[in-house]
C-alpha cells in the first residue's frame, strides 16, 4: 500500500509517526511545501492552487497512490472538499480534536491553530456541535510553526521563545485542555507543557487520524 502524506512543512511528521506506528509494512511519500509555509497565512485560492500543485507532483513521483492523507489542519479544513473533487485517489484529513477535548475538559476548551484554521467556518462548527456546555478559547499562531520548524531541524528551540509567543496569545487561565490544531504543535509539546504547567492537558489528532487511516 502506497500512501502520501501531505503538509506545507514538517508538521506533518508528527501525524507520520503515528501512520508509520500503526501500519509499519505501508510505504509513505512524505511531500511539503516549504515555499509557501505556513498554510494559515495563504489565502483561500492560493492554498487550493498549492494543494492541486502538490497532487500533481504526488501523482508524477508517485504513480500508484492508494491513499492520501492532508496532515495539516488548514489545508483539511479549508481546502479538503477542493481536493476531493480533483482526484478518484481516497483523502483522509485532519480533525481538530475538540470533540474529545470537549469530553475531557472541565472547564473550558482552548484551540491552538493557524489563523485561518481558528477563523474557519469548519471548526466553528465543530464547537457548536461538540461543545454546547463550556467555554471555548481560540488561539491563531504562526510563530509557533516557525519556532517548530527551528526545533525540528536544529534539534532544539528556545524556550524563551515560546514563552512569549504563548504570553502573547494570553491563554485564558481556565483552559485545562488545549487542543493542539496545527500538526507542527506537537513537535512543541514538551515546550508547551512545561509552559503552561500540568493542570493544562495538550491534545492533539495524530493517533486518531492513524486509527482511521488503518481502518480505511
Amino acid at each position: 500500500m502506497n500512501i502520501a502524506v501531505f503538509d506545507s512543512g514538517v508538521g506533518g511528521t508528527s501525524v507520520l509517526d503515528h501512520l508509520q506506528s500503526k501500519l509499519p509494512h505501508t510505504r509513505f511519500y512524505y511531500f511539503m511545501d516549504n515555499l509557501y509555509r505556513p498554510y494559515g497565512k495563504l489565502t483561500l485560492s492560493t492554498l487550493h492552487k498549492r494543494l492541486l500543485a502538490k497532487l500533481r507532483t504526488a501523482i508524477q513521483m508517485v504513480p500508484t497512490i492508494d491513499l492520501i492523507v492532508v496532515a495539516c489542519n488548514t489545508a483539511s479544513t479549508q481546502g479538503l472538499d477542493f481536493l476531493r473533487a480533483s482526484t478518484n485517489i481516497p483523502i483522509v484529513g485532519v480533525v481538530p480534536a475538540i470533540k474529545p477535548a470537549s469530553a475531557m475538559s472541565q472547564k473550558s476548551v482552548g484551540l491552538l491553530a493557524t489563523p485561518a484554521t481558528v477563523k474557519s467556518a469548519y471548526v466553528n462548527n465543530l464547537v457548536e456541535q461538540y461543545v454546547p456546555d463550556k467555554p471555548v478559547y481560540l488561539y491563531g499562531s504562526t510563530e509557533l510553526v516557525h519556532l517548530a520548524e527551528e526545533k525540528f531541524w536544529k534539534g532544539s528551540v528556545s524556550l524563551s521563545k515560546v514563552r512569549r509567543e504563548l504570553q502573547a496569545l494570553s491563554i485564558h487561565q481556565d483552559v485545562d485542555c488545549l487542543v493542539l490544531g496545527c500538526t507542527h504543535f506537537p513537535i512543541l509539546k514538551e515546550e508547551i507543557q512545561a509552559i503552561l504547567g500540568e493542570s493544562v492537558q495538550l491534545i492533539d489528532s495524530g493517533s486518531a487520524i492513524a486509527e482511521r487511516v488503518f481502518f480505511y
